[in-house]
């Protein structure tokens, strides 16, 4: 699809050397080994749209000042037939170049030709991407850390589809292990004291407290119709029993609130699978089969700290500084035969790129989770899976909620921990979407009562009421018989709010790419507001009634242009475009 910056970039950069090789061959600059004109956009338009650094990077290898090369390249440059209406020399050796109608209209036109694809592209064409978010334990209700991280991760893979990705969502569903055990035996406990009184039974001092799991004992009980608790069963079965009753009420309550949030997932991926199919067994063996293992006290463990120091020391990292990080060994298999979390995060991982075929492996986790990072991707290279390389990790710091400036720590409701059930029950999930995707490497306020205000201090509501006030714009002209025209004269548009509307909507490819690079989709927000602004000026200064007809009608037609682009990137997000508010 058409990205009109890239386009002059590379049209500047191009132009650039074309005037340097004409000015090296009639004698004008000496022959150089120059191959590239790098070409930036000035922060100030009043310095031109592009400018190209060439004659500051070449002065070197040309002996000459810049501002004789600059010279140089303008006397030998042409612009005919280009995106641009006239260069100049500024500053030390700048060349700036500025942008003639043509561009312009090439922009409005790539938008109402591409549509809902305006801003896609085919940079990661072929390549096959997991990205794996939330992966809550379902020992309970999803908290603000899932909150956040399900948006962010549903966004990151819309963003890497739009670049031509293949994208699958993933869930891993830790249903086995110590957090399971611990949640059974919460679980029993409950129903033991039902039956018996919670003077004559313990409950676990590790036990899982919230009023949840009293509710799934009241639930297990109600269930066991005909009364079998406890004497039916010994202890192991009835946990075992316990566990899948919890999950059985748990997972669909977790995809519930997922699909209110607009989350759905390709792949919901369950641990217990891996320990069933003897992978996570497997995994062990191929690492001691590598030498990368070695038993201690009865337990298996992995060489951790020597593999993350040929990591360390490929990196070119310092001996002295390495043995200041104090690394350490992990065990995979605990003396009593049970392997651990860590080993089952190795094996899955291991199916993901080994069993699956995924090209790259995206991971969003909670900033806690830090320490697992090099470990895991250690582990993998261990295998031979290159995770170094393959296994990327997005590291997203805490939430803080507020209510109108004030820290918020319970559920009024409820008077427990805010869930995310909680948080949509408060906030629309269009609200929730937009301020959750937020730059996943800074710390977050949430304010509630922000996220609720219908006016220009609440940035979802500043940006949905631009596409509402166009879609009304359209809606009221039309019934005065001016529709929007299936083409117009843009080049009548031409004063300094229409240019830089056009401009921001030209920068919408580049947004899309910059979030799928960078794993960071805050970037469409922080776009999507600019792109309200933008049109929130040039509708302040621009009529559309009182022009001509052909003014009008340019004017109109790049409103709807604007329209789309908003619903288009609202969308990529997960957030409606409202037609009215």
């Amino acid at each position: 699809m058409r990205n009109l910056i890239q386009d002059a970039r590379d049209q500047a950069a191009a132009l650039a050397m074309a005037a340097y090789r004409a000015a090296a061959a009639d004698g004008t600059l000496p022959q150089a080994d120059i191959h590239a004109a790098p070409v930036e956009i000035p922060r100030d338009a009043s310095n031109g749209d592009f400018t190209t650094t060439f004659a500051l990077a070449a002065g070197k290898a040309l002996r000459q000042p810049p501002r004789t090369i600059a010279q140089a390249l303008l006397d030998h440059m042409d612009l005919s037939g280009s995106y641009f209406a006239s260069a100049e020399i500024a500053g030390p050796g700048f060349l700036n170049f500025r942008l003639n109608p043509s561009w312009y209209g090439a922009v409005c036109a790539a938008v109402e030709a591409e549509g809902g694809d305006y801003g896609t592209s085919e940079d990661l064409k072929g390549q096959k991407i997991m990205v794996e978010f939330v992966s809550a334990n379902p020992t309970g209700p999803m908290h603000m850390g899932n909150a956040r991280g399900g948006v962010l991760g549903d966004t990151l893979a819309a963003c890497l589809a739009a670049c031509g990705a293949e994208v699958s969502r993933e869930f891993y569903v830790n249903d086995a292990g110590h957090q399971i055990d611990k949640f059974a035996r919460s679980i029993y406990a409950r129903c033991m004291q039902a039956k018996l009184g919670e003077d004559r039974c313990a409950f676990p001092e590790d036990g899982y407290q919230g009023d949840d799991i009293r509710e799934l004992a009241q639930g297990f009980l109600a269930r066991d119709e005909n009364g079998a608790f406890p004497e039916g069963k010994d202890e192991a079965a009835w946990m075992s029993a316990m566990a899948e009753y919890g999950l059985s009420v748990n997972l669909p309550r977790m995809k519930a609130d997922l699909r209110r949030y607009k989350i759905d997932y390709d792949t919901w991926f369950y641990e217990s699978t891996l320990h069933d199919s003897g992978a996570v067994a497997e995994t062990a063996e191929l690492l001691t089969a590598r030498g990368w293992t070695y038993e201690k006290d009865g337990a298996l463990w992995l060489k951790t700290a020597d593999i993350l120091r040929e990591n360390l020391r490929r990196a070119g990292k310092k001996e002295k500084d390495i043995e200041k990080l104090d690394l350490k060994d992990d065990v995979l298999r605990r003396a009593n035969g049970f392997y651990t979390y860590f080993a089952a995060d190795i094996a899955y991982h291991r199916n993901k790129f080994e069993t699956r075929g995924f090209d790259r492996v995206i991971n969003i986790w909670g900033a806690d989770h830090h320490g697992h990072v090099a470990r895991l991707k250690g582990a993998l290279d261990a295998l031979g899976l290159d995770g170094s390389g393959k296994l990327d990790i997005v590291l997203m710091q805490l939430v803080k909620l507020l209510r109108d400036g004030e820290l918020v720590k319970m559920s009024k409701r409820t008077g427990k921990a805010i869930s995310l059930s909680d948080l949509l029950d408060e906030v629309p999930v269009d609200a929730a979407r937009w301020f959750f995707n937020a730059k996943p490497d800074t710390q977050m306020d949430f304010d509630l009562g922000l996220a609720v205000r219908q006016d220009s201090e609440n940035p979802i509501y500043y940006v949905e009421y631009a596409h509402a006030r166009i879609c009304s714009l359209i809606e009221k002209l039309a019934q005065e018989g001016q529709a929007v025209p299936p083409a117009a004269d843009m080049a009548l548009l031409d004063t300094e709010a229409e240019k830089a509307l056009i401009k921001q909507l030209a920068a919408w490819p580049d947004t899309v790419r910059s979030a799928a690079r960078a794993y960071d989709s805050s970037h469409v927000n922080r776009y999507l507001m600019e792109l309200a602004g933008c049109f929130h000026r040039f509708y302040t200064a621009c009529h559309i009634r009182q022009e001509a007809p052909e003014l009008a009608a340019a004017r109109l037609k790049l409103a709807d242009s604007v329209r789309s682009v908003l619903k288009t990137g609202l969308k990529l997000i997960g957030v409606d475009a409202p037609e009215h508010m």
